[in-house]
Formats: structure tokens, C-alpha cells, sequence
């Protein structure tokens, strides 16, 4: 959500973002219109209200002469005052409307443009030359005994799986070597719940354009969470967080769930896209003079866990009209997976500056004892995705895998072997 005062000031701004994103900067002049109808409407309210309790206070007082006039003002001015207020409320309501629909305003610095025009602003590691046909992930997984894409079909459905025997295993490897990372960084560890009320799901920005993205149960009207990001930015909501404690940072472990509505096609092979995994997601509450900052610090973790793992990978400054409702900035790591020949995204880092914080009204008073909205941050820091670079990038020959050197203690063992 925006902040109106913050537009009356300097309306360009959103206009430039819109422009950006790719979407119509005119509604900058639109919430203008309908913030000055919206307060005139008010002021009216205000001023009608005021004199029907001068004149209520009158009628004791006045003579027999006098007071049926004032009734009959009084019995004027209260219908005039519902009216008012009515008008008030519209406007309100109108207004309301369409600030829940404008995304957060883009930072600047981020590209201008769409999908396909991020900016690489690091790579990292060089990619493997294999003197033999590399295997894809779910080759080395059905060999290995790790993935099991065919029953998770026959039980679910599409785009489901079972990961088994040393997949289960290296799947939770991976999670607590995340997990272990953020808390010696400080985090708080948390097990957040997957299942949120529609005014969590609304306020973290998921039920605008991605609505269809989102698993809904009707008959209980709740949302299964795509990431722990959702019920995180939630757990402060409604709340006025000291200044000494910022910043807030938790790490959520969770199972997470995603339609894939309008992936038709796409990735259909193996565990690249599908509709549950499980994430390590970071998420921080923090000054908003800070934010920038700390989404350099997140990036640096995010990348840490990479390096762990001895993943070629690269850093995009993902474009504006290819941000999320939240999202101010976001910067993707994409790991190299030698099967496609192209980098695929494994964690994504994103500043949502007050946006959020605004829908949910998390606060936190400030040195001169001012409440303040707070700043949220989210990034990734590991995914069930991770297993197909790990995969393909440390393979043997004979369908072999060699577990980086960092993920052992973790996982028991150094070889991944073939299932005999």
C-alpha cells in the first residue's frame, strides 16, 4: 500500500514506477482526484456534524416560539449529516479500491522493462565441461532412488513427487544447513503455519495478480501459503514493535504450495516446477532508512549458501514490470544447470520497503516516540529446487554424485551411489 501523504507530495514518483512496471501512470492522478474528493468529503461530514450538535444543544434552551424551528433544522441537518457521511464512506471505500491495486513503488536503480531485461551483476563459478553426456536431475534421481515423479503422479496428480531414500535425506540436509546458517547469522528460527486468513494473504500483496497462483479452501476461507513469507509478515501485524529490537529477523522452514496456473507446459520434467516444496525463507522487519541495506546483507547470505554448495551461479537485478506486487527491488541467484544450458533461479531476495507493513500495520516507534511503519524483507535461502543443481552439477559419469564438502556433516555421506 502506498503512501498517500507521500503521493500529494510528489505524485511523479508513482507515475515513474508505473511507467517502469510497464502499467498506467495515470492512476497516480486518479488517487489524487479521489483523495481531494475523498477529504472534501469529509470536511463536509465534519462541518454539517458540528452544527447539527449546536443547534441540539439550542433546542433546550430556545423559547416555545423558537424551538420548532431548530427542530425542524435539527431534523434537516441529520439527514443532511447521514448523507454526508454516506458520500464520505463511498469515497473512502472507492479509494481504498484502487490503492490495494497499484504495487509497491519500484526503487530506483532497478531496470526499466519486462522478464527478459534483468541485469547480471555478478557470476560466479565456471561452468562444468563434462567429457561424458551429463544425466538431467530426475535421470540421476531415479537412479539414485531419490525421485519418484511417477507415483507422486498416480497419487496427486501432475506436477507432484515423492522424493525418497537419500532424496528425503538430502532434502532435509540442505534445509537444516539453511536453517543452521541463519541462526548463527542471528536469525530466530520459526515453524510458521501454511494455512492464513484472506487479510494475511491480501496484506502480503499475493491476492492481487497472482491470485490465481494461490490454493484456496472455500469451506474454511483460508489460503495455503506459496512461501513462509506470507504467515511471517503476519505474525506482527496490528502490532507497534520497539526501535531497539529492529532489526526482526526470523527464518521460516515450511512446506509451500503453488497452482502453476498458467505454466501449461513449462518444466514439466522432473522437480523444477511443481505445485509443493519445501523453502528456508529469511524475513525482516527493520528500519526503513535500513532496508537497503539489509537486502544487500540477505543477498550476501543468500549467496554464502551458494558458495557452500560449489554452484556456478549468477546475480540479476530483476527488471521492473517483472517485480512482484511487493516487491520495490529484487535481486535472483540462478544457479547453471548443464542439461538446459542456462542459469535457473534457486533464491530470490526482495525489498518491500513499508508496502506490506502498511496493509498489515506493523509499526515501531521511533526515538522521538513517533509510530512508524516498518520495513519487510524477504529472501530465499534454500529450496527442494536446490536438489536439481546439486544434482547435475556434481555428477559422475556412472550416475554418481559427489555431496559438496560443506553439505556432508548434514547428509552422512560424501558419494550419492546408483542404486545397484
Amino acid at each position: 500500500m502506498i503512501d498517500l501523504r507521500a503521493l500529494r507530495e510528489d505524485p511523479e514518483r508513482l507515475r515513474a514506477s508505473q511507467r517502469a512496471r510497464g502499467e498506467d501512470p495515470s492512476v497516480a492522478d486518479r488517487l489524487l482526484e479521489l483523495d481531494a474528493e475523498r477529504r472534501s468529503a469529509l470536511t463536509r461530514f465534519e462541518t454539517l456534524r458540528a452544527e447539527q450538535k449546536s443547534v441540539g444543544k439550542s433546542v433546550s434552551k430556545a423559547s416555545p416560539e423558537e424551538r420548532e424551528a431548530l427542530l425542524a433544522k435539527a431534523k434537516g441537518l441529520a439527514a443532511d449529516v447521514k448523507a454526508a457521511e454516506a458520500e464520505a464512506d463511498r469515497l473512502a471505500g472507492e479509494l481504498a479500491t484502487v490503492v490495494a491495486g497499484i504495487p509497491n513503488i519500484v526503487e530506483e536503480g532497478a531496470p526499466e522493462g519486462g522478464v527478459d531485461d534483468f541485469k547480471v551483476l555478478d557470476t560466479v563459478g565456471t561452468p562444468r565441461t563434462f567429457d561424458f553426456t551429463p544425466r538431467d536431475h530426475l535421470e540421476l534421481g531415479e537412479k539414485l532412488g531419490a525421485i519418484d515423479m511417477e507415483r507422486g503422479a498416480k497419487v496427486s496428480g501432475s506436477r507432484f513427487y515423492f522424493l525418497t531414500g537419500v532424496g528425503a535425506q538430502l532434502e532435509l540436509a540442505l534445509l537444516n544447513m539453511a536453517m543452521n546458517q541463519a541462526v548463527a547469522a542471528g536469525f530466530t528460527p520459526m515453524i510458521p503455519p501454511v494455512l492464513v486468513k484472506p487479510e494475511t494473504m491480501e496484506g502480503t500483496g499475493f491476492l492481487g495478480s497472482h491470485a490465481d497462483e494461490v490454493y484456496r479452501l472455500p469451506a474454511d476461507d483460508l489460503y495455503l501459503v506459496g512461501t513462509s513469507e506470507v504467515p511471517l509478515a503476519g505474525y506482527h501485524a496490528g502490532e507497534i514493535l520497539p526501535a531497539d529490537s529492529l532489526p526482526n529477523r526470523y527464518v521460516g522452514w515450511s512446506p509451500c504450495f503453488r497452482r502453476e496456473a498458467g505454466s501449461y507446459g513449462k518444466d514439466t520434467r522432473g522437480i523444477i516446477r511443481v505445485h509443493q516444496f519445501n523453502k528456508v525463507e529469511m524475513f525482516v522487519y527493520t528500519h526503513p532508512d535500513q532496508a537497503h541495506e539489509e537486502h544487500k546483507r540477505l543477498l550476501a547470505w543468500e549467496r554464502e549458501m551458494l558458495d557452500k554448495l560449489e554452484l556456478p551461479y549468477r546475480v540479476v537485478d530483476i527488471a521492473a514490470g517483472d517485480l512482484g506486487t511487493s516487491a520495490a527491488r529484487k535481486y535472483d541467484c540462478e544457479a547453471w544447470v548443464p542439461t538446459q544450458e542456462t542459469y535457473r533461479e534457486l533464491t530470490s531476495t526482495s525489498n518491500c520497503t513499508e508496502f506490506q507493513a502498511r496493509r498489515l500495520n506493523v509499526r515501531f516507534r521511533d526515538e522521538d516516540g513517533r509510530s512508524r511503519f516498518a520495513a519487510t524483507l524477504n529472501g530465499t535461502l534454500a529450496t527442494t529446487r536446490w536438489i536439481v543443481a546439486i544434482l547435475e552439477n556434481h555428477q559422475q559419469e556412472d550416475g554418481s554424485v559427489v555431496v559438496p564438502e560443506a553439505l556432508r556433516p548434514y547428509l552422512g555421506r560424501d558419494v550419492l551411489e546408483p542404486l545397484a
